[in-house]
C-alpha cells in the first residue's frame, strides 16, 4: 500500500511554456534516477490525475504530493 505524504514543494518538469504549446494537456515528463535509497521518480504533468495514476501503477512505498501547483 502506498503512503502519501503531502509536501510543499516538488520540482517544476514543465516549464510556462510548455503549457502553452500544449492545449490538450498529454505532456508528462519524468525524472528518473538511483539514489542511495533506492530508484527516485520525480514526475510533472499537464493534468495531475494522469500522472498520479502512473505513479501509482508502479507500486510505490512513498508518493510525495503537493496540494497545489
Amino acid at each position: 500500500m502506498t503512503n502519501r505524504i503531502f509536501v510543499e514543494n516538488l520540482e517544476d518538469l514543465i516549464t510556462p511554456e510548455e503549457y502553452a504549446d500544449d492545449p490538450q494537456g498529454r505532456r508528462v515528463k519524468l525524472r528518473i534516477r538511483a539514489t542511495d535509497n533506492g530508484v527516485e521518480v520525480l514526475g510533472d504533468a499537464v493534468r495531475p490525475k494522469d500522472l498520479e495514476e502512473l505513479l501509482l501503477a508502479l507500486d510505490p512505498a512513498v508518493l510525495e504530493q503537493m496540494l497545489c501547483g
